[in-house]
């Protein structure tokens, strides 16, 4: 990984300075929008437990091609975190068509991760339904539990999404945490403790832990809802590609084997077979060169 050091390397406190916060249905979102008008635009989607920030590694080469947009979505990062229970999945894909809305973005490639591959997925069967905002160009996949049957939650994540998972909420401190995030990275790409701090520093910034419980109601709506999201990859008329670190434990190859199993449409196809469920954060480079080669052969 990059080290922290490095000129690549943006602080979460400098990662905010380059957004705003935008009122969004009626909640405060953090958005990052870089690069001229006339430039193709990808829109991101960050992953659980995390924020915007998480492609901070990737988005300078990006941004020299592309006008790039991110949002921290409801609960993350330095977007609003309201202590409710109604967090979900058809929610935050409204926030995105909303910002999708406000920006007048008429067309746009997508790129997805985790948490974000799941509101990809419901806001792709509204493109496919005719009623999205915007058109999209293509949709990109990294790391990220498509399928409830092959998703391997942590075991925190269970107790979490338990009644168990308010009183779990007081006790999880910084090191239990980087013991747990750790363990999704792959062995020869773990993050520094500095960066761990960052992740860290950004779940808890306007009191966000006490929201964990209630944001990880997300593994409910994909069982719920997972007929409606498979189909839209099975019947997508929009190019799909998916980008995966092989030895994530939650949704590495097993994953990748399960969206072949499912005949899910699949035009661009990179499996990194050392990395783990960041691929953006543990090789941003590689992720970036296979990202702009699904790009290329679209045109």
């Amino acid at each position: 990984m990059v080290s922290n050091n490095s000129p690549d390397y943006i602080s979460p406190q400098q990662w905010q300075s380059r957004g705003e916060l935008e009122i969004l249905l009626g909640h405060s979102i953090f958005v990052v929008d870089e690069g001229a008008a006339h430039l193709p635009t990808i829109v991101l989607l960050h992953g659980f437990p995390t924020s915007s920030w998480d492609w901070q590694l990737i988005w300078d080469e990006l941004a020299k091609d592309y006008r790039l947009i991110a949002l921290d979505m409801l609960g993350f990062g330095f977007s609003d975190k309201p202590n409710s229970r109604q967090y979900s999945i058809h929610g935050q894909a409204d926030i995105v068509e909303a910002l999708v809305e406000t920006k007048g973005l008429t067309n746009f490639h997508v790129l997805a991760h985790d948490y974000g591959d799941t509101v990809a997925q419901e806001l792709l069967a509204r493109q496919l339904e005719g009623t999205g905002s915007g058109t999209w160009l293509s949709c990109c996949f990294l790391n990220g539990g498509l399928f409830p049957e092959t998703h391997r939650a942590l075991l925190t994540q269970k107790l979490l999404l338990s009644s168990l998972g308010k009183f779990l909420n007081r006790l999880t401190g910084f090191t239990k945490f980087s013991k747990n995030f750790s363990s999704v990275f792959g062995p020869q790409t773990k993050p520094s403790n500095q960066e761990l701090e960052n992740f860290w520093w950004l779940i808890n910034i306007n009191d966000g832990k006490h929201v964990f419980h209630n944001v990880i109601t997300y593994i409910n709506d994909r069982v719920e809802h997972r007929a409606r999201w498979v189909s839209a990859l099975q019947i997508s008329t929009i190019p799909l590609a998916i980008i995966n670190g092989s030895v994530d434990p939650v949704s590495g190859a097993h994953m990748v084997a399960r969206y072949k199993e499912l005949n899910c449409r699949l035009d661009y196809l990179a499996q990194l077979s050392v990395i783990g469920h960041y691929p953006q954060v543990e090789a941003s480079k590689e992720v970036y060169s296979h990202y702009q080669h699904f790009i290329d052969l679209l045109d």
